[in-house]
Formats: C-alpha cells, structure tokens, sequence
C-alpha cells in the first residue's frame, strides 16, 4: 500500500476533494496535506440558472494530517491536486511548490482537477504539456506554457487532469490504475 498525497485547504471543491480520498483509500494511504496541521473547510459548487459564474456553498470540514513543510516528498508514491478556489490560494506556499516540482523532476503520477492546474502553473511543471482544466483556468495553462486540450480527460506523462466533477470518475479510474503499476 502506498502513500498517495492529497493537497487540501479552505474552499476546496467538496467533490474534487472526496472522490479521490475515497477512491485512492481503497488500495493507498492517503495522507491529507495543507498549509497546516488543522480541520479546512470545503465548498460545493452549483449552477444556478442565470448565473455566468457558480455559486458557492459550504461543505464538509476535512482534517490534513501534514502540514507542507513536513512532507517529504520521497514517501509518497502519487499526489492529487483538487479544485475549488483553494489553488488560487495555495499556489503562493513555497512548500507546496516545492513538493509539486519534486514529483515531477521524479516522474511520479499527479492527478489535477479543474483549479488543480493553478498549482501546477505556479510550480513551473507543465510548460510544453498537454493539459486540460475547466475552460476558465484555460489561460493559467496557456500562460504556463501547457497546451489545452477540451477534453474530460487528458493524460500527459505521468499527469492525469480532468475537468469537471461530473467527469471524475474517468479521471480517477485511470489515475488509480496507474498507481497499480
């Protein structure tokens, strides 16, 4: 059983967040990390009719059980990086970036949902990459470098990005099956 690291903060997507810690838990450890050691509030996104933007409500409180600064990025065999507007905020934590460009140097498999990419675009890893994300993160992958593709699910390498929670399923289905390898 290996550790899988899942990044978490205050207003990340109720959806993006559980499916994944339920998911990878059945074969991996998953280890909740966030800028500190302490319980974070989720959010659930919803479309309301005529609204150009979704509606944000809160969710459940989830637990990290590592702060950043603490992991060592050699423990962990994969890391997901969900969405919400918890990356728009965790995009500025230097320990984050830290961990996010080791898994990448080393090649490990990393799973991004739609703001997800934010933190890839700020750790510097997609130039030159196909990726996909929900169309309004678009330019954050354009202006990293990265291709976007509309598609529910792009692999590049050893990252898997979707979407949207509606197309999860796919995402994690293939993202799992890569770790059994």
């Amino acid at each position: 059983m290996g550790k899988v690291l899942l990044v978490i903060g205050d207003a990340a997507e109720v959806i993006d967040t559980m499916v994944p810690l339920y998911r990878l838990g059945e074969d991996h450890q998953v280890v909740k990390a966030a800028p500190e050691k302490r319980t974070y509030h989720l959010v659930q996104h919803h479309h309301a009719s005529g609204w150009d933007v979704t509606i944000e409500t809160p969710g459940y409180d989830l637990d990290s059980d590592i702060a950043f600064r603490d992991v060592r990025p050699d423990e962990y065999a994969a890391m997901v990086l969900p969405g919400g507007r918890a990356p728009e905020f965790l995009r500025y934590d230097e320990d984050l970036l830290r961990i996010t460009r080791d898994f990448f140097e080393k090649r490990k498999p990393v799973a991004s949902i739609c703001h997800g990419i934010e933190i890839l675009a700020a750790a510097k890893v997609i130039q030159g990459r196909r990726v996909t994300t929900i169309p309004r993160c678009r330019l954050d992958a354009e202006f990293a470098g990265a291709t976007y593709v509309a598609e529910p699910l792009v692999i590049d390498d050893n990252l898997y990005c979707c979407r949207f929670k509606k197309e999860c399923s796919a995402w994690m289905k293939a993202f799992a099956e890569a770790l059994q390898d």
